[in-house]
């Protein structure tokens, strides 16, 4: 079946440094079966009809063959669950994230977020003309943040690194081609990751203060308090979507800059600039390539196919942010595209949680390069990407300096 071999090779790591011309190839046919059961949707619109379609899923319980992560799940996070504990949920977790209730939260953060990234660059701008952007800067950035914003100690970061990484390499994880350690160690990661946010929530209770996990430990607002178990879970999926997205984001953000040295200019003159820049990087070379996870609560018509109850659903939110019945010309990194309603952040109820906070890091970290880095150079293109095909993003991204 050609869109199985199509999907398979987009999943191969050989696609890693390119997946778009595979992703063309793909909206040949919007909605595909695969021969495993499962369905890719791949366009624009069909992508964006499904995310808001009550008949959608995010529980993989849901599916008809439940994958051995969902199956042992204790209490998951407001992303893999549906309404209405979903809502409450996020509700919950947004009282203290941002707008209504603390609708200045985020743009607050501004001179914190330009100190770190300020004391970032110095330390590699006047130490070697050799840097790697991702260690030395995409990641360092959003890690510290969010571990401020959490209370999770800083010097925690190499312990929780590890369990990362393990976890986000079970995402794809298939029963049918991948050893069963793959995902034995993603759901072990998860359970020591558990324990570990739990050792910091327990002594918080009662103490009220100023960090996120305090906040939840200590909020009764109008929809009750989060359980331990929730506010862990909640804490666990902040930890993460909270600094690897936004790890890609940035590094992909300056790989692009890099290979359009008009627009990395043009920045340099109309800082205002950066407001777009990073829309259409969100639309062009996004964090999140895939959505690998969803199931059909009852059947389901899409694009004249109608999709089982319980199947499996896959979708390509970076193919239809290059859909051409959707874009101009998609293929063009244009920061002045007008319309660019992207699924950079993806769409409907779990449009991405900490979009206002990845886009105030990005902007401020994209500004600071361009303006810091006098005459920045690619060392390799295409650079050595991760291995995730999912949240993609190059692993290292050596420059030189002048």
């Amino acid at each position: 079946m050609t869109e199985t071999s199509t999907l398979h090779r987009i999943l191969d790591y050989s696609a890693r440094a390119d997946p778009y011309p595979l992703y063309a190839e793909l909206r040949k046919t919007p909605v595909a079966l695969q021969e495993d059961g499962s369905y890719v949707i791949s366009t624009y619109r069909e992508i964006t009809d499904i995310l808001h379609n009550p008949h959608l899923s995010s529980d993989a319980r849901n599916l008809s063959r439940p994958t051995p992560a969902a199956e042992e799940r204790d209490t998951p996070s407001f992303i893999t669950i549906d309404p209405p504990e979903h809502d409450r949920l996020r509700r919950l977790a947004m009282r203290h994230f941002g707008p209504p209730c603390t609708p200045g939260l985020v743009t607050g953060m501004q001179p914190d977020l330009t100190a770190i990234v300020g004391s970032l660059i110095d330390d590699f701008a006047k130490n070697s003309q050799l840097v790697d952007i991702v260690d030395d800067f995409a990641y360092p950035f959003p890690v510290t943040v969010i571990c401020q914003l959490l209370g999770v100690p800083r010097e925690d970061e190499p312990r929780f690194h590890q369990w990362v990484n393990a976890i986000i390499d079970s995402l794809d994880y298939n029963p049918e081609t991948d050893p069963p350690e793959k995902m034995n160690h993603g759901m072990q990661a998860t359970k020591d990751m558990h324990q570990y946010l739990g050792g910091l929530l327990e002594p918080r209770h009662g103490r009220p203060g100023d960090d996120l996990l305090s906040r939840l430990a200590n909020d009764d607002g109008p929809d009750g308090r989060m359980t331990d178990k929730e506010i862990i879970s909640t804490a666990h999926l902040l930890l993460i979507a909270g600094h690897e997205t936004t790890v890609n984001l940035i590094t992909n953000g300056m790989l692009t800059l890099l290979r359009h040295p008009h627009v990395l200019q043009r920045l340099r003159g109309e800082p205002d600039l950066i407001v777009r820049l990073v829309e259409e990087l969100l639309r062009y070379e996004p964090p999140v390539h895939i959505i690998p996870w969803r199931a059909a609560y009852s059947d389901i018509t899409l694009a004249d196919t109608v999709i089982p109850k319980g199947s499996r659903i896959i979708l390509m939110l970076a193919s239809g942010s290059r859909d051409p019945d959707r874009f101009d010309d998609p293929d063009r990194f244009d920061p002045d595209r007008q319309d660019n309603q992207h699924l950079g952040f993806g769409s409907g109820i779990h449009l991405c949680f900490g979009g206002p906070l990845a886009r105030l890091e990005t902007q401020i970290a994209l500004s600071e390069l361009v303006r810091r880095l006098e005459r920045p150079r690619l060392v390799t293109d295409p650079p050595p990407y991760r291995p995730s095909p999912i949240l993609r993003g190059p692993i290292h991204l050596h420059i030189e300096q002048s």
